[in-house]
């Protein structure tokens, strides 16, 4: 089965940005929904955001509206989220999701992670 690949995650102070990567060789990834999941420690995992398979409609939890952008490119089978004005309460394991409908309620497979911290 082909793998979801992330990469792009760091040490950032508050305030500061960083833009997530996920890539795979699965050739059905212009087919599916797409998403991101983060999990901080001793906290229940959230998927954060989420896109359609064209694009044409994204889903983002409320306390990552207005900062993040997920996007993506279906000719490199690549999905990008774009965080800005990052802050403490965003680290967490970073991971790439397939799945079923853009809010994600249903995953097909997911990344091994990126861990994000935000220093205060």
């Amino acid at each position: 089965q082909a793998q979801l690949v992330e990469s792009g995650g760091g040490l950032v102070q508050a305030g500061g940005s960083l833009r997530l990567s996920c890539v795979t060789s699965d050739d059905t990834f212009s087919r599916y929904a797409m998403g991101w999941m983060r999990q901080a420690p001793g906290q229940e995992r959230e998927v954060v955001a989420g896109i359609t398979w064209n694009s044409d409609s994204t889903y983002y939890v409320d306390s990552v509206k207005g900062r993040f952008t997920i996007s993506r490119d279906n000719a490199k089978k690549t999905l990008y989220l774009q965080m800005n004005s990052l802050q403490p309460e965003d680290t967490a394991m970073y991971q790439c999701l397939k799945c079923v409908g853009k809010s994600c309620t249903a995953v097909v497979r997911r990344g091994q992670g990126t861990q994000v911290t935000v220093s205060g």
